[in-house]
């Protein structure tokens, strides 16, 4: 028996990384799945490489837009006749020092992160609470813990995800609707690998276990919340940092 069988889940940000990660493990444990992205292109080729069709589709999805998250969760509900996981999993980074930031630089990112998970938490809660079961998924940050030099917009995003999901986890526990989040932490990327080798090797610095995270060990919690594995769990915040900043 999969652990996601007959269920049907949306990751957004679900072209590449962490969101494409997920979307295996999910795929892998017999669920289908909704990618959300921007790239619309790399998103259908990803969906393609899933499986196809009838297993994993692709939608254009802004998540700073209500109306194209409502597009992106219908077609979930119309291809395969559920809601069962939403993950909000899509972002960007604009870093700086608070001295050099723009305020664009720190709308953008407050925009795609903290607003774009409220849209996708509400729009998801909104179907699922008439389901009477669900469960959504916030990839928050270890940024949000413990606060990054050159990251005040993003750190204030991901600490935001951490309250809003608490405060849904409240309202939707008696709909039968869990909300939870995740926080990261190095975790190889292209993204992280593009970093100056000082970065790189400050933050190895830090992490006992010694070494970065792989994609596939995030998508491995996402599973574990989004399955009945985690079925007395709502509101929690999983770290998963290899014991960095414990």
């Amino acid at each position: 028996m999969t652990l996601l069988a007959d269920k049907t889940a949306v990751v957004t940000g679900g072209a590449q990384g962490i969101g494409l990660a997920i979307a295996q493990a999910f795929v892998k444990e017999g669920a289908k799945v909704v990618l959300g992205d921007l790239n619309l292109e790399a998103a259908e080729a990803a969906a393609k490489e899933l499986g196809g069709p009838g297993t994993a589709r692709a939608v254009r999805c802004d998540v700073t837009n209500p109306g194209d998250v409502d597009t992106l969760l219908s077609t979930a509900v119309e291809a395969f006749g559920s809601l069962d996981v939403m993950v909000n999993n899509a972002g960007i980074t604009r870093d700086a020092t608070m001295r050099t930031m723009t305020e664009e630089q720190f709308d953008q990112v407050i925009e795609v992160h903290l607003k774009g998970t409220w849209n996708g938490t509400r729009k998801a809660a909104a179907i699922m609470r008439e389901q009477k079961s669900g469960s959504i998924v916030n990839i928050s940050s270890l940024s949000g813990k413990v606060g990054m030099v050159g990251q005040t917009n993003y750190s204030a995003a991901k600490a935001g995800i951490v309250g809003l999901s608490k405060a849904a986890a409240k309202e939707m526990a008696h709909h039968g609707v869990r909300v939870n989040a995740i926080q990261p932490g190095l975790i190889r990327s292209a993204m992280t690998e593009a970093m100056p080798q000082k970065a790189w090797d400050q933050k190895m610095a830090e992490i006992p276990m010694a070494r970065p995270g792989e994609v596939e060990e995030v998508a491995s919690v996402a599973l574990f919340l989004a399955s009945g594995l985690s079925s007395y769990m709502t509101g929690t915040v999983l770290e998963v940092t290899g014991g960095r900043f414990m």
